[in-house]
């Protein structure tokens, strides 16, 4: 996975970053709230939460990386 990330330019890797980071928690969250809301549904609620949770990481990882890239520009003083 490293070596994936390290090919792709920076803003691609803050995208991917984030989106991978919330994508994973959204789901997590989302199988918990299934579980105890209707159990036989619980798969469809990893989903329902993990996908917007991508979503919102892909523009976070991309506003920071942007952020990033902006301040790394900036001159030395």
């Amino acid at each position: 996975m490293r070596t994936l990330l390290r090919d792709l330019p920076p803003l691609a890797r803050f995208v991917v970053v984030g989106a991978v980071s919330f994508g994973v928690v959204g789901g997590i969250v989302g199988l918990i709230v299934g579980l105890f809301a209707y159990p036989p549904t619980a798969w469809f609620a990893v989903f329902e939460l993990g996908i917007p949770g991508a979503i919102v990481g892909a523009i976070v990882g991309l506003l920071v990386g942007v952020a990033a890239i902006k301040i790394r520009k900036l001159p030395h003083r």
